[in-house]
């Protein structure tokens, strides 16, 4: 199955290389070690030491190839071309939820660097899709898990 592309800010494209030049410099070679030492304890088949070291040694291969693999299909969003008008991944949104009347101002961005709590809605969320593409003044709705929420958008910045 192809991957699709995935957009990110210039911000979450450093992010991502610099944890897999993370894992592959410094994490690796701190797992290896972990399997020789739990290597020299004797007997692998009661060897707790050693059953964890290779899990950890599998599940950072596993996020080497994920991040490698993120990386070939990545569209790095040039914040520069943004524009003010509509909503798009890399955009800050003021938005009035028309629910409670709260403002609240989230920053649009790619899936792998969405963080709810600093207020960084991915693209792909029911919130970020609602936004993408809309244009101050425009409502649009959103599926929440306790039903549609309708915003207003108040402000679109870079």
């Amino acid at each position: 199955m192809a991957m699709k592309e995935m957009k990110l800010t210039k911000e979450g494209l450093e992010n991502l290389q610099n944890e897999l030049d993370y894992l592959i410099t410094v994490k690796r070679k701190e797992v290896s070690d972990k399997i020789k030492t739990a290597r020299g304890f004797g007997d692998l088949s009661e060897n707790s030491e050693y059953d964890e070291a290779k899990n950890e040694q599998a599940m950072v291969e596993a996020r080497i190839q994920q991040l490698q693999t993120v990386l070939k299909h990545v569209v790095v969003v040039d914040e520069s071309e943004l524009s003010s008008d509509t909503v798009g991944v890399g955009s800050t949104v003021r938005v009035l939820c028309t629910k409670n009347n709260r403002e609240d101002t989230y920053k649009i961005v790619g899936s792998t660097e969405s963080d709810p709590m600093k207020k960084r809605i991915s693209d792909e969320s029911p919130v970020g899709k609602a936004l993408i593409g809309h244009k101050v003044g425009e409502v649009v709705e959103a599926e929440a898990p306790n039903g549609v929420i309708a915003y207003e958008i108040l402000e679109i910045s870079k």
